[in-house]
């Protein structure tokens, strides 16, 4: 259990603003070694109430790039975490509030950092599930209302909130993955 709250906040229009600036510090750093970086979990999708933390899944072709992805990521101010249990997903977390470290060394959003093979599954379900929802408006409010339930519910329980969305996205997943 976590100390920090859940805390959902209606869609902001500014999430994707927010990404595409890291997402421009970590690709000029990254260069070829990225194959794609991606916005993925609720502050990807258009209209859906999330926690105000982006998710960013940087694809790379081979884990054997890993140690290069390490150490530029290491330059910008981040440490490697271990795939943290999930296979072929590293995380990265910051060491202060100003992470991605740029010319303007200014504040930056929160945000979750994962480094991905581009076979990953973690990967293939964040991709899958973001796509599914921003072509599901009904799906957006079904799951802004129930992530909304689960907060307020389990306000200081972080796992229980986690656990509680899991149904939720593994039916959307078995139901409308070969629409895409």
């Amino acid at each position: 259990m976590s100390s920090r709250p859940v805390i959902i906040e209606d869609y902001n229009d500014a999430w994707p603003v927010m990404f595409n600036e890291l997402k421009n510090i970590l690709g000029i750093k990254l260069g070829e070694l990225a194959l794609t970086i991606e916005h993925v979990g609720s502050t990807s999708v258009p209209g859906l109430s999330a926690k105000p933390i982006l998710d960013i899944d940087i694809v790379i072709d081979s884990m054997t790039l890993l140690p290069q992805v390490i150490g530029k990521l290491s330059e910008l101010g981040y440490f490697h975490e271990g795939n943290l249990g999930v296979e072929n997903r590293e995380a990265f977390a910051r060491t202060d509030d100003i992470v991605p470290h740029n010319e303007e060394m200014n504040q930056k959003p929160k945000h979750h950092l994962y480094v991905c093979n581009k076979e990953s599954d973690a990967l293939q379900k964040h991709i899958t599930f973001r796509d599914i929802l921003r072509q599901q408006p009904d799906l957006v409010a079904a799951y802004s209302s129930l992530k909304k339930e689960l907060a307020e519910r389990f306000t200081n329980n972080r796992t229980a909130y986690t656990d509680g969305k899991t149904h939720f996205v593994n039916t959307v997943l078995d139901k409308y993955k070969s629409i895409l």
